[in-house]
């Protein structure tokens, strides 16, 4: 038995999966909803990256703006490993049929906040959605892949004597359609799981994003780094009776300008300018343009200021047309609330958007233990993932871009490095345990659980409201233990225990650092 097992269906997962059928191994991809139900289906942006091998410039302009958001925290070699292997991988994209925007015979490329130069590709405003189409059909068509949807993951099998160095021999799920736990062997294991949005009130991820790649691997003894920077996107739609919707950071890239109140006010009382004046100017020079930390930090501080619930992205002094031809996808979600790109000013607000922090990996996707050796046949790729290019604080639409990397890199290194294959798993300890009785209090527990993350551990931190919500976390973790001893595994157990760890693993990094970077501000240490 040769099989590998990906657990994830974004881009991260897909793209690896395909490589390792082609190369002869038989692949299992597991995803707990359906394929489709990824992070990488909602992604709006694009991907950034040069596709002329030849451009030096271009890459070095890259590099650069990826170094510079990152704030000093980026792994220098890893930026250029990952922006020389752009085009290449992009061109795989191509070769698998995701269809970019074009421009005549040329892509159409756009900016956002943080580069320099146009850069990204892109397929209108639902560039991950393109991706996701391409990489299913060629997944679905392929012999070696088997998808299993609705199947959770709940932890790593290990070697007999259960020590992190002596490798991953497979993994337990449950079966989300039978409810029963059932093992799957497998030689090598990666993790592909996506971010862990689900821990605030507010994120512009899918439900399914709760930690669940992330805390199985730290169960198991992965080391993890950069835990206390999270991104979040500065501009998600915010009405009532909707969840958080993302409104891609290439609005702004087209003109689109930030405005608080009072700034609405006063743009509304000059009749519209060619130019509005944004508060962020207060904050940095580039504006609407700076990077997603500057960005959300300013327009939390506008909020908490003023008392509002939003401040407000303006696009009606930009051409209406060519605005709901570039972004269609928004504009659908928008007329559903009686607004309108070019007409109306839309109220956004910061939501939870990107971990970019996670398990500790090498060159090859490798999962790390503390001590810097790899926990064979573990890998981790995508967003679960801290490869260190990203350093503090995500550059716009390199995170696609890594996830391809990253992947392919993985998966050489797995073909050209064959695991032995270990002997069949145990089966999930099941004797004594009983069905969960009461769902409520999971209920309580969870909403708990966001709202002390949302309000102590959010864009703004402060000490005594971490070691606050490390006391919670604290508490919440020993009443999942408590319920997790004696219940057999439920999704929403399942992803609870997986949030109260990430949760806990993010404060106690937050109250580590000593100082401002990136994206963990803590107002104690200015």
């Amino acid at each position: 038995m040769s099989r590998v097992v990906i657990i994830g269906s974004g881009i991260a997962g897909l793209f690896a999966a395909l490589h390792l059928a082609d190369a002869g191994k038989e692949v299992v991809v597991i995803t707990k909803q359906r394929p489709e139900d990824s992070n990488t289906n909602w992604a709006q942006g694009g991907i950034a990256g040069i596709i002329d091998k030849t451009d030096g410039v271009g890459k070095q302009s890259h590099i650069d703006d990826t170094l510079a958001s990152g704030d000093g925290i980026c792994d220098p070699n890893v930026v250029k490993i990952v922006v020389e292997e752009a085009g290449d991988r992009i061109r795989d994209l191509l070769s698998i049929g995701v269809n970019f925007e074009k421009d005549g015979a040329d892509f159409h490329l756009v900016k956002e906040g943080g580069h320099s130069d146009r850069r990204i590709l892109h397929a209108k405003d639902a560039t991950g959605k393109e991706i996701e189409r391409a990489l299913t059909e060629s997944v679905d068509s392929n012999p070696l892949i088997e998808m299993r949807p609705h199947t959770l993951a709940v932890d790593l099998i290990q070697t007999t004597h259960g020590k992190p160095s002596d490798g991953i021999k497979g993994i337990w799920c449950l079966n989300l359609d039978s409810g029963i736990m059932e093992t799957i062997p497998a030689a090598a294991v990666l993790i592909a799981t996506g971010g862990c949005g689900q821990l605030w009130e507010k994120t512009t991820n899918p439900s399914v994003a709760t930690g669940d790649g992330m805390a199985m691997a730290i169960r198991a003894g992965a080391n993890v780094k950069d835990m206390a920077f999270i991104q979040f996107h500065p501009t998600a739609l915010v009405v009532d009776a909707d969840r958080p919707f993302l409104i891609t950071e290439a609005l702004r890239g087209e003109g689109g300008v930030l405005l608080d109140g009072e700034g609405l006010i006063n743009y509304r009382i000059d009749g519209g300018s060619p130019e509005p004046h944004s508060f962020i100017l207060e904050f940095s020079s580039q504006g609407s343009l700076a990077t997603r930390d500057i960005v959300a930090r300013a327009c939390d501080q506008k909020m908490k200021e003023t008392g509002a619930e939003n401040v407000w992205l303006v696009t009606d002094h930009l051409e209406s047309e060519a605005l709901r031809n570039e972004f269609p996808n928004i504009e659908e979600r928008l007329n559903r609330h009686g607004l309108s790109l070019g007409e109306t000013p839309l109220p956004v607000a910061p939501a939870a958007h990107y971990m970019v922090g996670g398990l500790d990996v090498d060159l090859n996707g490798r999962v790390l233990m503390s001590g810097g050796n790899s926990i064979p046949g573990l890998y981790g790729i995508g967003e679960v993932a801290c490869t260190g290019m990203h350093g503090a604080n995500r550059l716009a639409s390199n995170s696609l871009l890594e996830a391809i990397v990253f992947a392919q890199r993985a998966a050489n290194h797995l073909i050209a490095n064959p695991i032995v294959d270990a002997e069949e798993g145990p089966r999930w300890r099941a004797d004594g345990m009983i069905e969960l009785k009461e769902h409520v209090p999971l209920v309580r527990d969870l909403e708990t659980l966001k709202k002390t993350m949302t309000l102590d551990v959010g864009i703004v931190r402060r000490f005594s409201r971490l070691e606050r919500a490390k006391r919670m976390l604290n508490l919440l973790t020993k009443e999942v233990d408590l319920i997790w001893q004696e219940s057999l595994p439920t999704r929403e157990l399942v992803e609870l225990r997986n949030l109260v760890l990430v949760g806990t693993v993010i404060t106690q990094d937050a109250i580590s650092r000593e100082v401002n970077v990136g994206l963990h501000y803590n107002i104690d240490l200015i």
